[in-house]
């Protein structure tokens, strides 16, 4: 009898811990990073074109433009992502936009709120692409999840950097 109650303590005070984590832990942010040996202007043209983002992130199945500004700043679409067999919709909104120099685009996907900050710099002909990101949810459950998954996030948009690299590099 003594060990159930050791057990139930252990289990009650994880169960805590995982709920508190919501209460302190708002927002999981992380960076990740990659240099091309390309100069800015193609990097950043290939990275903001649409259609190309699919040669690097293959799990996006399709992307439909919602809203197109003139200089890209509040541009709207909609993606359908599939995340292993389920098909996801998410919007994805142009915050930022400075030519060869910065794109913010701000996610919704069903409770996860990601703003995705991109800073292109170059030097000596490499262009490095730095990503400095930022996930919250509006669900007080999955808020409790992120900090735990913030290794499995940045570990996710290093390989699409990655990939990236690759496909344009081989361009």
């Amino acid at each position: 009898m003594k060990a159930i109650k050791v057990i139930l303590g252990i289990i009650s005070f994880l169960v805590l811990i995982f709920f508190l984590t919501g209460l302190i832990v708002k927002e999981t942010n992380y960076s990740a990073q990659i240099s091309i040996n390309k100069p800015i202007g193609e990097v950043f043209k290939s990275f903001n074109q649409p259609g190309n983002v699919q040669k690097w992130i293959p799990e996006i199945k399709s992307i439909d433009t919602l809203n197109l500004n003139p200089g890209f700043t509040g541009s709207e679409f909609r993606m359908v992502v599939n995340n292993q067999g389920q098909e996801i919709t998410m919007t994805e909104k142009v915050l930022a936009y400075v030519a060869n120099e910065k794109v913010t685009l701000f996610f919704d996907a069903e409770n996860m709120l990601k703003t995705d900050d991109y800073i292109f710099s170059e030097k000596n002909g490499i262009t490095t692409v730095t990503l400095n990101s930022s996930c919250e949810s509006d669900s007080y459950i999955m808020a409790c999840l992120y900090p735990y998954f913030e290794g499995v996030f940045q570990s996710q948009d290093q390989t699409y950097l990655n990939s990236f690299k690759a496909y344009l590099e081989k361009k």
